[in-house]
């Protein structure tokens, strides 16, 4: 099968989940997207739950954007909306996160947050990739497992990995037979086809040395070791396409926002910038590491999550864009996002111990030498504003980070709830129109959630 799918209606699509992160998911999606994108197709990804690192690879892969779904921050308007980017798209690819079921306890917006929400809400069959070093015929019985849980779910079939013979394959594929689940593809193990990784996940993309080529590597894998015609006639939709409306999607706390972009400040969730930019904002990046001072016409700075912990000595000496943010911060709202945070602070100290100075526009000092990691999801009510989001202002969000406060003196941002409603001791900071949080925005919470408590 070569070509384009019809497209009547809505978009066909699938969810590639596994029964646990470190099965192989990201080698598959990646080599689905290139090897589909090479026949032709054009193929919409997109990324169960909050992470920022999966889609920019995905977007290598594909040659399109892809976008965030999160069944726990977001509700069905804006999970619409979101699902509108995949217009004129032949199929979607949904890569999940963890485990197909792993969510929180307590329900958000559509659901616990588990790439299961997602599957179920948009119809699409559920490709699961399963890891059988270690377990032969067995293996049937975790996927019949899967298969069974939920019947809203559709397991369209099975991709084996990490397979060690011809002889391992023909046990495995005798127990998924007899489960009567299809095997719709078995790849060899492979120790070469390995992404580096880095204590937040996968080293981002624009850091990896050759990363179109390993994509190329997995597409050849997939081609040759998967049935690519049958997991493309296995999508399937809900049957109901989305009535997206652009605003359903974030709205900009200012028109022009300056927007710090290199391999320090990255983790920007894509619907984000996608609402800001249709309700009118203009965003105008900068590189901190290249020593670029913010837009001096900007209505707002805003420094995104990253890697700062790894560039720290570069940021501490690159003085025009310090001096630049500490003159916008005298007159017009700065904001700062998990590692943007820590860079407004006085110092942050690395996994070696050495301080180095930011820019001391929060009295903060974070380290990463006294790691802990700080991991889930989050609703904040701001406290104070953040430029145009007032105070009030009900969020969700998600925290991932191991850098620990040493030191905070100013006044908390907002009163911070994780899923289940326990207080979470990480409120963020505000010293005048300077902000910043641990928390990243996803998006605003309905007006009948209330901190502490369930809806």
């Amino acid at each position: 099968m070569s070509g384009r799918l019809p497209t009547a209606g809505a978009i066909p699509g699938l969810m590639i989940a596994a029964p646990a992160s470190g099965e192989g998911k990201t080698t598959v999606m990646l080599g689905l997207l290139r090897a589909l994108t090479g026949r032709g197709m054009v193929v919409q990804p997109f990324k169960s739950g909050p992470d920022y690192i999966d889609p920019a690879f995905h977007r290598a892969a594909s040659g399109r954007r892809s976008f965030n779904l999160d069944g726990w921050a977001m509700d069905g308007d804006m999970l619409d909306a979101i699902a509108g980017e995949a217009e004129g798209a032949d199929i979607i690819l949904a890569e999940g996160s963890m485990g197909l079921f792993d969510g929180v306890a307590s329900i958000g917006a559509t659901g616990n947050g588990a790439s299961a929400d997602i599957a179920r809400r948009m119809g699409w069959p559920v490709v699961l990739v399963l890891d059988i070093s270690g377990q032969a015929q067995s293996a049937a019985a975790t996927a019949l497992g899967f298969k069974l849980l939920d019947s809203g779910i559709t397991l369209a079939g099975v991709i084996l990995n990490r397979v060690a013979s011809p002889r391992h394959e023909r046990l495995a594929r005798a127990g998924l037979d007899a489960a009567g689940i299809a095997v719709l593809g078995a790849l060899p193990r492979r120790g070469d086809l390995v992404l580096p990784e880095r204590h937040l996940g996968l080293v981002q993309a624009v850091e990896h040395p050759a990363l179109d080529a390993a994509i190329a590597d997995y597409a050849a894998l997939l081609s040759e070791h998967a049935d690519l015609d049958a997991i493309c006639r296995a999508a399937a939709t809900s049957g109901q396409a989305p009535s997206p409306d652009p605003a359903d999607l974030p709205a900009p706390p200012a028109q022009r926002i300056a927007m710090a972009r290199d391999a320090a400040f990255s983790f920007v969730y894509p619907h984000v910038l996608e609402g800001w930019r249709r309700a009118g904002a203009e965003i105008l990046p900068f590189s901190p590491l290249a020593d670029e001072a913010p837009a001096a016409d900007a209505d707002m700075v805003w420094l995104p999550g990253g890697y700062p912990e790894l560039h720290a000595g570069t940021i501490a000496a690159a003085a025009r864009f310090l001096d630049g943010l500490r003159a916008h911060a005298a007159t017009r709202p700065v904001h700062g996002e998990c590692g943007g945070y820590m860079v407004l602070g006085e110092a942050l100290i690395d996994k070696a111990g050495e301080a180095h100075r930011m820019a001391g526009l929060l009295g903060l000092v974070t380290s990463h030498a006294q790691r802990r990691m700080h991991l889930g999801y989050r609703r904040a009510e701001l406290l104070g504003p953040i430029a145009g989001m007032a105070a009030g202002t009900r969020l969700r969000g998600h925290e991932f980070h191991y850098s620990t406060i040493v030191q905070q003196g100013d006044e908390p941002l907002a009163r911070v709830t994780d899923a289940d409603g326990a207080v979470v001791a990480e409120t963020g900071s505000r010293r005048g129109g300077v902000t910043g949080s641990y928390f990243h925005m996803i998006a605003r919470d309905a007006a009948h959630i209330l901190l502490g408590g369930a809806a």
